[in-house]
């Protein structure tokens, strides 16, 4: 389904790396501007760490700054699908996803996730890339790294 979640209410730009916020406000029902505000706010209060680079909420929020503000000022539940040894055990799929509403974080990406439909300005589950050989690439199952649930 696409949704810039609310973006368009307050902003002209559609090229924007907003992903962290426009996954949340999706998620959460909660106005962009409101999200948006928030982060920005974490973004300038939270100590950026040895090997991480200020972010902004337009071109890309720290994963420290979106783990924060979804856990600790939404109290959203963590769940990561990472074990160690096995790598990563969850795809971007209707089938390996619970129900519900989710904030998912995929490869350089945040998403919506409601009953297995991606709420999204894209297709996020394919990536598409080229290689070292210069071949283009088409990935339908994307690694999901960490998703956070309501409750």
């Amino acid at each position: 389904i696409y949704s810039d979640g609310g973006r368009s209410n307050y902003f002209k730009a559609n090229l924007v790396g907003d992903c962290v916020c426009r996954a949340i406000a999706n998620a959460t029902g909660k106005d962009y501007k409101e999200v948006y505000d928030s982060l920005l706010r974490l973004e300038k209060t939270i100590k950026v760490g040895k090997h991480e680079t200020r972010g902004t909420v337009r071109d890309g929020v720290r994963r420290s700054v979106a783990k924060h503000y979804i856990e600790k000022e939404l109290g959203w539940k963590h769940h990561s699908t990472v074990i160690r040894g096995q790598g990563v055990t969850v795809h971007l799929t209707k089938e390996e996803l619970p129900s519900g509403n989710l904030i998912v974080d995929i490869s350089r990406h945040y998403t919506c996730v409601k009953d297995g439909v991606i709420v999204d300005t894209y297709n996020c589950s394919i990536k598409e890339y080229y290689d070292d050989f210069g071949q283009l690439v088409v990935n339908d199952r994307r690694a999901v790294y960490n998703y956070w649930t309501k409750d």
